[in-house]
């Protein structure tokens, strides 16, 4: 996400745990870093002040309500009218009018108990952080992104309202074209107050969509 919002001219804040601080070397004086955990009001604060977009990664570490504290600082201190790009998994439901496979919601079942159980990770509380950014009065996008997989960038991906659209099939997204996709939210304003789920342009399904548009 920092590659490509360089690369579009934008002056970056970048708010990462301090042992991580040392990832972001490459970028030098490029950006201005703020260590810190982002579920923490204060350091949250300090990174948005004065920022028109707000890239967030809502990642459900632990079983302290990371996700949802994260969701809340930034709605709390974002400056008004700010476009606020948040991101999570397919799993994530806006409407309840998704359509899921068993096998995956089966997995996701396992998964959630296990991971709870291990105190790894607590998908309810991604579904808590969305739902505070569903009822918020921001201008908010969530993007909902598949199984995510390395190499070169495809450009970027295709979209649906819901899972269970035969676009998104394929359920594979290239990692750093979900970025894209991230970035490239800030200034579409058909994306405000939806939550695109994201497939890789490249894709088996992708394709065929994409033939059968041009028939």
């Amino acid at each position: 996400m920092v590659e490509h919002a360089l690369d579009r001219g934008y002056e970056v804040v970048a708010v990462c745990r301090e042992q991580s601080v040392g990832k972001l070397a490459r970028f030098g004086d490029r950006i201005r870093i703020i260590p810190g955990a982002t579920n923490d009001p204060d350091v949250i604060g300090r990174a948005v002040s004065g920022c028109e977009g707000v890239l967030t990664v809502l990642v459900p570490w632990g079983v302290n309500g990371y996700s949802s504290g994260t969701a809340q600082a930034v709605l709390d201190h974002a400056h008004p009218g700010a476009r606020l790009i948040f991101s999570c998994g397919w799993h994530i439901t806006k409407d309840g009018l998704d359509v899921y496979s068993r096998s995956s919601k089966l997995f996701l079942a396992i998964f959630g108990r296990l991971a709870r159980l291990f105190r790894f990770v607590d998908i309810d509380d991604q579904v808590e952080a969305c739902r505070r950014v569903f009822a918020s009065q921001t201008q908010w996008t969530v993007v909902r992104g598949s199984d995510l997989e390395e190499g070169d960038s495809q450009g970027l991906p295709l979209w649906s309202r819901h899972v269970g659209d035969p676009v998104l099939a394929s359920n594979l997204t290239r990692r750093v074209d979900f970025a894209l996709f991230m970035v490239e939210a800030l200034s579409d304003a058909r994306l405000i107050h939806l939550a695109p789920a994201i497939v890789g342009c490249q894709s088996p399904s992708a394709l065929r969509f994409n033939r059968a548009s041009r028939q």
